[in-house]
């Protein structure tokens, strides 16, 4: 799978899924460090890459987006250490990749995870 991840996520969850064979790019591998939310996700959208991001206003910016089927996986977490992102993450992708290669915002929680598909009222 294809990855852009946000200036919140750590470089050691990038480093993760690197190894698990996805192309992801963070934004601080191209001095993207400043990018505003709609600039990165208009990256996303012509890279056809998935945003990660802890980023709420995501969620928003997906919702307005009208047409675009490009995912975004959103954590709302209190624990953001990397080996609890990690762990959440492997869960997201293992019962969601379907979804997230057809469009959704997934919005993940400490103990689980939603799904809602995109365009957001279909």
């Amino acid at each position: 799978m294809r990855f852009l991840a946000d200036m919140g996520v750590s470089l050691r969850v990038v480093e993760w899924l690197r190894q698990r064979g996805d192309d992801v790019v963070h934004l601080c591998d191209e001095g993207l460090q400043r990018l505003p939310d709609d600039d990165i996700f208009a990256k996303a959208i012509a890279e056809k890459r998935i945003v990660i991001t802890f980023d709420l206003d995501f969620g928003e910016i997906v919702a307005l987006s009208g047409d675009s089927l490009n995912s975004v996986i959103v954590f709302r977490l209190r624990n953001a250490r990397p080996e609890h992102v990690i762990a959440r993450l492997e869960v997201v992708l293992e019962e969601s990749e379907r979804a997230l290669l057809e469009g959704a915002v997934v919005m993940v929680e400490e103990s689980r995870h939603r799904v809602r598909a995109l365009p957001v009222g279909r």
